[in-house]
């Protein structure tokens, strides 16, 4: 199976199943002599988990996680590192009614159409599991560009019809994590937790919206035609478990504008080039402009609810099938972090294209 690796530079391949023994990730290219902070990866991998509040999945995961190789007394050595996180409280056996038929909008079908074979149980290598490895990665990530001073900040702007301001700024993050739904407005959070609080009861989900903000980011990121940083930032996030859009600065919304309305002025602020507006999103041409960076990300309604739906069976014949398990009624609190760790992974790799492979220790 290909596809398991993201990134050129700082690359990750990620590995685990599900319901297997664990999952975990191997890191390569992190530079060397990086005082790494293991807390930070447990505060990411604390984020994520299942089991943190009453709107998420019951599954009950610690993640606490064992670092294999690439670090010795606290720092990197700029040997591949691994990250291995095991699996404590799967119920395979809340599988086996889906073992002979293909669960409606998951990964079921097509898995088994490419490969001919597929892990049942939980969706194998397909489960929003494997975000783990992802996050636990991303947290390295994120402490390499703290020496750049780039800062990546997530949170839900957006819950089925309900949505949040849209921010241009940094957000104090305890508004963010002091919200069951990772949402900065105490209003709409309030409304975003009662509404999946209600579609969890019915058996039903919700999809929803994470923006981004990304700051500090110096100019020159990224390259034009294939290794735009947009497209980069797209690939990573359209490859987040439920991820079903991408829009960077106006997105969408700017097709309704005019370019006189639309195209960010440049001025120079005590000798620091900036635009007036960052319809942009801090990308032009493919390349950092030395903006903030910001985007959008939209997540379907997981797939996974409650009562009979019609679907087909491994001999391609039209049944019923009611699912049970352990499910989200909502991604979007959870893909907080995921979000963050993508992007950090998106601009250390862009980072590093500019750098020697060794960053001078006294950067750290």
């Amino acid at each position: 199976m290909a596809g398991n690796s993201f990134g050129d530079l700082f690359r990750i391949t990620t590995f685990g199943e599900s319901h297997g023994a664990g999952i975990g990730v191997v890191i390569d290219g992190c530079p060397s002599g990086l005082d790494l902070e293991l807390d930070q990866i447990s505060g990411a991998l604390s984020r994520r988990r299942p089991g943190q509040s009453s709107i998420t999945t019951e599954r009950d995961e610690k993640d606490d996680f064992k670092v294999l190789s690439g670090i010795i007394e606290g720092r990197t050595t700029g040997a591949p590192i691994t990250i291995f996180i095991g699996n404590e409280d799967a119920r395979s056996a809340d599988y086996e009614k889906v073992k002979s038929s293909f669960r409606p909008s998951h990964a079921d079908y097509t898995y088994e159409m490419k490969y001919g074979i597929r892990d049942h149980r939980g969706g194998g290598r397909s489960s929003a599991r494997e975000t783990a490895a992802r996050v636990a990665a991303g947290a390295i990530a994120i402490q390499v560009l703290q020496a750049f001073d780039i800062r990546i900040q997530a949170y839900v702007q957006g819950v089925g019809n309900i949505a949040a301001p849209l921010y241009d700024h940094w957000i104090d993050s305890q508004r963010i994590e002091e919200s069951k739904v990772r949402c900065p407005d105490r209003t709409a959070s309030d409304r975003m937790e009662d509404l999946i609080s209600r579609a969890k009861s019915e058996g039903d989900s919700l999809g929803g919206i994470v923006a981004c903000f990304i700051e500090n980011v110096p100019p020159g990121l990224g390259a034009p035609v294939f290794d735009r940083l947009e497209a980069d930032l797209a690939k990573a996030m359209l490859s987040i478990n439920a991820c079903k859009g991408f829009e960077i600065g106006s997105g969408f919304g700017g097709s309704a504008m005019k370019g006189s309305e639309h195209n960010d002025l440049f001025y120079i602020d005590n000798g620091i080039v900036k635009t007036r507006t960052n319809h942009s999103g801090g990308v032009q041409g493919g390349i950092s402009n030395g903006m903030p960076i910001y985007f959008r990300c939209a997540f379907k309604p997981t797939s996974t609810i409650r009562g009979k739906q019609n679907t087909i069976d491994h001999e391609l014949k039209e049944t019923t099938l009611s699912v049970d398990g352990r499910h989200d009624p909502c991604v979007v609190p959870r893909a907080v972090p995921i979000v963050e760790a993508m992007a950090a992974l998106v601009i250390t790799d862009h980072i590093l294209k500019t750098q020697t492979d060794r960053i001078d220790q006294s950067v750290f």
